[in-house]
């Protein structure tokens, strides 16, 4: 019996461009690609931040996610829209929809709300070429949604994604194979324009002399392992295009971590008010913790301060002895951080994230430390309300001070008004 041949892949990456502000137009009867629409969530705040901006916005002002209301100049050109994410989920499902009429459910993971995996392989034979399967798909959503959208295809999820931010987002559509690893991956620099490699990452490689995914491609594969673990391993898997990854499964199952960011109303300027945030966010991000039976070892704090303290900001990581998804447990440990790196400016933007985990039996929950026993019910007493009765059934009294911004943000979707 010959040796049988295995079936290439074909995996699409699709992404509807600048989703919320080309909703948005097409709404009002524009085109995506010429409008100059930026969607603002409180136009009454003037700090407020740009949460999506059209492609002509972009290039012509230089106006983009992030940018503040008062930075944006006034132009009749342009025009200034609040978002409303339930309008935007409602599209994102119908285009769900639109993919089904394609392939069978199973081969779609929705990977964000503008972003989708698409298996093509099951009907490669209905059109020859992946490339036809996708541009039939693009065409559709164009014709019934009326938005513009790019395309990555690979053999893999991780190649299909790459294809579509290094090359598919600027060309429309983006196919690359195995062949194309070292001539188009291998020469990408800085590390994190690679999907999976974050800043924290990217400086810890540059220690090590490793500034492009050629560097790790041809890196010592011990040694990435000797300094990141089995995380080590995948990126070095991962600079060469090779991904066994499932569809909808994580990439790098390593990497895996809760964490949370927030764009602050307004300067923070007391520690106490800054700190309010901060104990925010561990509740948020211990809870998920919590939810999903883990617990981490690795604390970050990032906060970035003020334009009128002319920027700056810091950014550190502190390993604990004994996983954890104990808010105060997290929250003690950013305080350390917050002490020991802030430098007193005014902050405009705080994250936050739990690392390093493992399953939450790991933690040793000894009968001689009853306070931590009575801290875990306490936690998952809390988060039975929440879930049952809505996330501002319950919460801690520091979210009920000016400062606070957890109750307000429960009125929005993904940060959007619902």
């Amino acid at each position: 019996m010959g040796k049988q041949t295995k079936k290439p892949r074909y995996i699409a990456c699709i992404d509807m461009r600048s989703f919320y502000a080309s909703c948005s137009a097409v709404e009002r009867g524009l085109d995506p690609m010429e409008a100059c629409i930026a969607i603002v969530g409180n136009q009454e705040r003037k700090g407020s931040v740009v949460l999506a901006a059209s492609p002509q916005m972009k290039q012509r002002f230089g106006v983009r996610t992030g940018t503040r209301l008062y930075e944006i100049p006034d132009h009749p050109d342009i025009l200034l829209i609040e978002p409303r994410m339930q309008f935007y989920l409602e599209i994102s499902m119908a285009i769900t929809e639109l993919f089904a009429q394609y392939v069978p459910k199973e081969d779609i993971h929705v990977y964000s709300v503008d972003e989708s995996f698409i298996d093509l392989t099951g009907i490669i034979h209905l059109y020859g070429t992946p490339e036809k399967a996708a541009i039939d798909m693009q065409d559709s959503i164009m014709s019934q949604f009326g938005l513009p959208s790019a395309v990555g295809i690979g053999p893999n999820m991780l190649l299909a994604k790459l294809a579509l931010d290094l090359e598919g987002k600027k060309k429309g559509l983006a196919h690359w194979t195995m062949k194309d690893v070292p001539r188009k991956l291998w020469p990408v620099s800085p590390l994190s324009k690679m999907w999976g490699i974050g800043s924290q990452m990217e400086r810890n490689l540059n220690n090590m002399g490793i500034f492009t995914i050629g560097d790790l491609a041809r890196a010592d594969v011990k040694r990435l392992e000797d300094r990141f673990g089995i995380m080590g391993h995948q990126l070095h898997q991962h600079a060469r295009g090779i991904d066994y990854s499932e569809l909808g499964s994580l990439l790098i199952e390593g990497q895996k971590s809760f964490g949370k960011g927030q764009i602050l109303y307004r300067d923070y300027e007391t520690r106490e008010d800054i700190l309010t945030i901060v104990l925010e966010m561990c509740e948020d991000v211990a809870m998920r913790t919590r939810e999903a039976r883990m617990a981490g070892r690795t604390i970050h704090l990032g906060m970035s301060y003020s334009k009128t303290s002319f920027g700056g900001g810091f950014s550190r990581s502190r390993s604990i002895e004994e996983a954890t998804n104990d808010t105060l447990k997290i929250y003690g440990v950013c305080k350390e951080l917050f002490r020991e790196f802030y430098t007193g400016q005014p902050v405009r933007q705080i994250s936050l994230s739990l690392t390093n985990l493992e399953d939450e039996t790991s933690m040793q929950l000894s009968l001689f430390e009853a306070d931590k026993w009575q801290r875990r019910r306490l936690g998952a007493a809390m988060d039975a309300i929440k879930r049952k009765h809505g996330p501002t059934a319950i919460y801690r009294g520091v979210s009920g001070t000016e400062a606070g911004t957890a109750i307000d943000r429960t009125k929005l979707i993904g940060g959007h008004k619902k």
